[in-house]
Protein backbone atom coordinates (compact mmCIF):
# COMPACT_ATOMS: atom_id res chain seq x y z
CA UNK A 1 0.00 0.00 0.00
CA UNK A 2 1.28 3.39 -0.95
CA UNK A 3 2.07 6.07 1.89
CA UNK A 4 -0.64 9.32 1.77
CA UNK A 5 2.51 10.92 0.85
CA UNK A 6 3.02 9.03 -2.47
CA UNK A 7 -0.20 9.74 -3.59
CA UNK A 8 -0.33 10.91 -7.12
CA UNK A 9 -3.08 12.96 -9.42
CA UNK A 10 -2.85 12.98 -13.43
CA UNK A 11 -0.90 16.17 -14.30
CA UNK A 12 -2.61 18.52 -16.57
CA UNK A 13 -3.15 18.38 -19.83
CA UNK A 14 -2.22 22.14 -19.95
CA UNK A 15 1.00 21.16 -18.11
CA UNK A 16 2.07 17.40 -19.87
CA UNK A 17 0.57 15.76 -22.66
CA UNK A 18 2.60 12.75 -22.73
CA UNK A 19 1.67 9.08 -22.18
CA UNK A 20 4.35 6.93 -19.96
CA UNK A 21 4.60 4.85 -23.54
CA UNK A 22 6.19 8.62 -25.08
CA UNK A 23 8.05 9.75 -22.16
CA UNK A 24 10.39 6.32 -21.93
CA UNK A 25 10.95 6.88 -25.63
CA UNK A 26 12.09 10.18 -25.18
CA UNK A 27 14.01 9.37 -22.25
CA UNK A 28 15.47 6.02 -23.46
CA UNK A 29 16.75 7.38 -27.03
CA UNK A 30 19.32 9.32 -25.11
CA UNK A 31 20.85 6.30 -23.48
CA UNK A 32 21.61 4.14 -26.40
CA UNK A 33 25.06 4.42 -28.00
CA UNK A 34 23.83 4.01 -31.65
CA UNK A 35 25.13 2.10 -34.43
CA UNK A 36 29.08 3.00 -34.15
CA UNK A 37 28.98 2.26 -30.54
CA UNK A 38 28.08 -1.48 -31.25
CA UNK A 39 30.76 -1.62 -34.02
CA UNK A 40 33.09 -0.65 -31.67
CA UNK A 41 32.04 -3.23 -29.20
CA UNK A 42 31.72 -5.90 -32.23
CA UNK A 43 35.29 -5.55 -33.58
CA UNK A 44 37.04 -6.64 -31.07
CA UNK A 45 35.47 -9.65 -30.71
CA UNK A 46 35.92 -9.86 -34.91
CA UNK A 47 39.28 -9.88 -34.55
CA UNK A 48 39.74 -12.59 -31.67
CA UNK A 49 38.14 -15.05 -33.49
CA UNK A 50 39.51 -14.14 -36.83
CA UNK A 51 43.62 -14.35 -34.92
CA UNK A 52 42.74 -17.53 -33.47
CA UNK A 53 41.09 -19.43 -36.65
CA UNK A 54 44.22 -18.22 -38.32
CA UNK A 55 47.02 -19.45 -36.13
CA UNK A 56 45.06 -20.97 -32.89
CA UNK A 57 47.33 -19.49 -30.60
CA UNK A 58 45.74 -17.58 -27.34
CA UNK A 59 48.01 -14.93 -26.87
CA UNK A 60 47.82 -14.26 -30.56
CA UNK A 61 44.26 -13.85 -30.13
CA UNK A 62 44.44 -11.54 -26.99
CA UNK A 63 46.98 -9.18 -28.72
CA UNK A 64 44.47 -8.74 -31.97
CA UNK A 65 41.65 -8.10 -29.40
CA UNK A 66 43.59 -5.53 -27.28
CA UNK A 67 45.38 -4.01 -29.93
CA UNK A 68 41.76 -3.24 -31.98
CA UNK A 69 40.25 -1.89 -28.56
CA UNK A 70 43.14 0.67 -27.84
CA UNK A 71 43.24 1.97 -31.66
CA UNK A 72 39.54 2.44 -31.49
CA UNK A 73 40.13 4.55 -28.08
CA UNK A 74 42.80 6.45 -29.56
CA UNK A 75 40.71 7.36 -32.24
CA UNK A 76 37.81 8.37 -30.10
CA UNK A 77 40.08 11.19 -28.15
CA UNK A 78 42.11 12.22 -31.20
CA UNK A 79 38.33 13.20 -32.32
CA UNK A 80 37.10 14.54 -28.76
CA UNK A 81 34.26 12.53 -28.66
CA UNK A 82 33.25 10.96 -25.43
CA UNK A 83 34.41 7.33 -24.71
CA UNK A 84 31.97 5.87 -22.61
CA UNK A 85 30.94 3.39 -25.01
CA UNK A 86 34.62 1.97 -26.10
CA UNK A 87 35.73 2.26 -22.48
CA UNK A 88 32.72 -0.94 -22.13
CA UNK A 89 34.40 -2.62 -24.91
CA UNK A 90 37.93 -1.98 -22.90
CA UNK A 91 36.06 -3.34 -19.59
CA UNK A 92 34.98 -6.41 -21.44
CA UNK A 93 38.12 -7.21 -23.44
CA UNK A 94 39.87 -6.69 -20.58
CA UNK A 95 38.04 -10.07 -18.74
CA UNK A 96 38.11 -11.86 -21.68
CA UNK A 97 42.02 -11.92 -22.18
CA UNK A 98 42.23 -12.70 -18.54
CA UNK A 99 40.21 -15.68 -18.55
CA UNK A 100 41.79 -17.00 -21.87
CA UNK A 101 45.12 -15.88 -21.03
CA UNK A 102 44.94 -17.54 -17.49
CA UNK A 103 43.48 -20.46 -18.82
CA UNK A 104 45.24 -21.46 -22.14
CA UNK A 105 41.61 -21.95 -23.67
CA UNK A 106 40.65 -19.95 -26.74
CA UNK A 107 36.63 -20.24 -25.89
CA UNK A 108 37.34 -19.40 -21.73
CA UNK A 109 37.36 -15.40 -23.59
CA UNK A 110 33.67 -15.73 -23.61
CA UNK A 111 33.27 -17.03 -20.36
CA UNK A 112 32.91 -13.42 -18.73
CA UNK A 113 30.41 -12.38 -21.41
CA UNK A 114 28.16 -15.19 -20.95
CA UNK A 115 28.64 -14.99 -17.08
CA UNK A 116 27.30 -11.57 -17.04
CA UNK A 117 24.48 -12.07 -19.23
CA UNK A 118 23.23 -14.46 -16.55
CA UNK A 119 24.00 -12.38 -13.79
CA UNK A 120 21.89 -9.09 -15.89
CA UNK A 121 19.52 -11.52 -16.64
CA UNK A 122 18.84 -12.94 -13.26
CA UNK A 123 19.20 -9.39 -11.86
CA UNK A 124 16.47 -7.41 -14.10
CA UNK A 125 13.92 -11.01 -13.59
CA UNK A 126 14.72 -10.13 -9.96
CA UNK A 127 13.77 -6.15 -10.46
CA UNK A 128 10.22 -7.26 -11.95
CA UNK A 129 9.67 -9.49 -9.11
CA UNK A 130 10.20 -6.77 -6.29
CA UNK A 131 8.85 -4.17 -9.16
CA UNK A 132 11.83 -2.12 -9.48
CA UNK A 133 12.15 -2.70 -12.95
CA UNK A 134 15.74 -2.15 -14.50
CA UNK A 135 14.18 -0.13 -17.48
CA UNK A 136 13.02 2.25 -15.10
CA UNK A 137 16.06 3.18 -13.80
CA UNK A 138 17.41 3.62 -17.52
CA UNK A 139 14.14 6.03 -17.68
CA UNK A 140 15.10 7.82 -14.23
CA UNK A 141 18.49 8.28 -15.55
CA UNK A 142 17.99 10.02 -18.37
CA UNK A 143 15.74 12.62 -16.61
CA UNK A 144 16.67 16.71 -17.06
CA UNK A 145 17.04 16.77 -13.19
CA UNK A 146 19.18 15.34 -13.24
CA UNK A 147 21.91 16.46 -15.48
CA UNK A 148 20.78 20.60 -13.77
CA UNK A 149 21.29 18.48 -10.56
CA UNK A 150 24.00 15.92 -10.45
CA UNK A 151 23.49 15.39 -6.98
CA UNK A 152 19.87 15.12 -6.82
CA UNK A 153 18.72 11.25 -6.11
CA UNK A 154 14.80 12.03 -6.22
CA UNK A 155 14.25 11.37 -10.15
CA UNK A 156 16.07 7.77 -9.45
CA UNK A 157 13.11 7.07 -7.21
CA UNK A 158 9.68 9.38 -7.97
CA UNK A 159 9.17 7.25 -11.18
CA UNK A 160 7.71 4.40 -9.05
CA UNK A 161 5.14 6.79 -7.70
CA UNK A 162 3.27 6.34 -11.41
CA UNK A 163 1.89 2.61 -10.94
CA UNK A 164 1.70 3.11 -15.14
CA UNK A 165 5.21 3.95 -15.58
CA UNK A 166 5.65 0.92 -13.70
CA UNK A 167 4.07 -1.54 -15.51
CA UNK A 168 5.10 -0.50 -18.36
CA UNK A 169 8.64 -0.76 -17.67
CA UNK A 170 8.10 -3.68 -16.10
CA UNK A 171 6.92 -5.26 -19.05
CA UNK A 172 10.08 -3.90 -21.21
CA UNK A 173 12.33 -5.31 -18.54
CA UNK A 174 11.36 -9.06 -19.19
CA UNK A 175 11.91 -8.40 -23.17
CA UNK A 176 15.72 -7.82 -21.69
CA UNK A 177 15.13 -10.68 -19.35
CA UNK A 178 14.08 -12.83 -22.86
CA UNK A 179 17.07 -11.32 -25.06
CA UNK A 180 20.04 -12.37 -21.76
CA UNK A 181 17.87 -16.08 -21.53
CA UNK A 182 18.67 -16.79 -25.25
CA UNK A 183 21.96 -15.21 -24.87
CA UNK A 184 23.28 -18.03 -22.23
CA UNK A 185 21.13 -20.64 -23.83
CA UNK A 186 22.68 -20.09 -26.96
CA UNK A 187 26.30 -19.73 -25.80
CA UNK A 188 27.01 -21.86 -23.05
CA UNK A 189 26.90 -24.76 -24.82
CA UNK A 190 29.15 -23.26 -27.23
CA UNK A 191 31.63 -22.74 -24.86
CA UNK A 192 30.94 -26.58 -23.31
CA UNK A 193 32.00 -27.98 -26.82
CA UNK A 194 35.19 -25.27 -27.05
CA UNK A 195 33.19 -23.79 -30.61
CA UNK A 196 35.50 -20.64 -30.59
CA UNK A 197 34.30 -19.41 -34.11
CA UNK A 198 30.80 -20.40 -33.33
CA UNK A 199 31.15 -18.43 -30.22
CA UNK A 200 32.60 -15.40 -31.91
CA UNK A 201 29.43 -15.50 -34.71
CA UNK A 202 27.03 -16.21 -31.35
CA UNK A 203 28.77 -13.38 -29.76
CA UNK A 204 28.02 -11.25 -32.86
CA UNK A 205 24.75 -11.76 -33.87
CA UNK A 206 23.49 -11.80 -30.08
CA UNK A 207 25.22 -8.47 -29.53
CA UNK A 208 23.83 -5.57 -31.92
CA UNK A 209 20.76 -7.78 -33.66
CA UNK A 210 19.76 -9.35 -30.94
CA UNK A 211 19.53 -5.86 -29.22
CA UNK A 212 17.86 -4.38 -32.65
CA UNK A 213 15.06 -6.91 -32.26
CA UNK A 214 14.40 -6.67 -28.41
CA UNK A 215 14.21 -2.60 -29.22
CA UNK A 216 11.94 -3.54 -32.07
CA UNK A 217 9.46 -5.18 -29.68
CA UNK A 218 10.53 -2.36 -26.68
CA UNK A 219 8.70 -0.18 -29.59
CA UNK A 220 5.94 -2.36 -30.54
CA UNK A 221 4.97 -2.23 -26.93
CA UNK A 222 5.51 1.55 -26.65
CA UNK A 223 3.75 2.28 -29.86
CA UNK A 224 0.56 0.81 -29.05
CA UNK A 225 0.45 1.21 -25.34
CA UNK A 226 -1.69 4.57 -24.34
CA UNK A 227 -1.46 4.72 -21.03
CA UNK A 228 -1.74 7.89 -19.12
CA UNK A 229 1.17 10.09 -17.84
CA UNK A 230 0.84 10.40 -13.69
CA UNK A 231 2.80 12.97 -11.68
CA UNK A 232 2.91 13.37 -8.01
CA UNK A 233 1.22 16.79 -6.23
CA UNK A 234 4.14 18.76 -5.29
CA UNK A 235 4.44 19.43 -1.68
CA UNK A 236 2.21 21.64 0.09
Amino acid sequence: MAASDDMVTPAPATVDAHTVESLIRERLSSALGGARGSFETALPTVAFVVAWVWLHQVTVAVGASVAIVAVLLIVRLIMRQTPRYILSAVIATAFAAYFALRSGKAEAAFLPGILTSAAWGLGSLLSVLVRWPIVGFMVAAADPLIAQDPSSLAPLTSWRRDRGLVAVCQRLTMVLVGLYAVRVVLMYPLYLGGQVALLGVAKIALGWPAYLCALAIMGMILVRGKTPLIRAQPPT
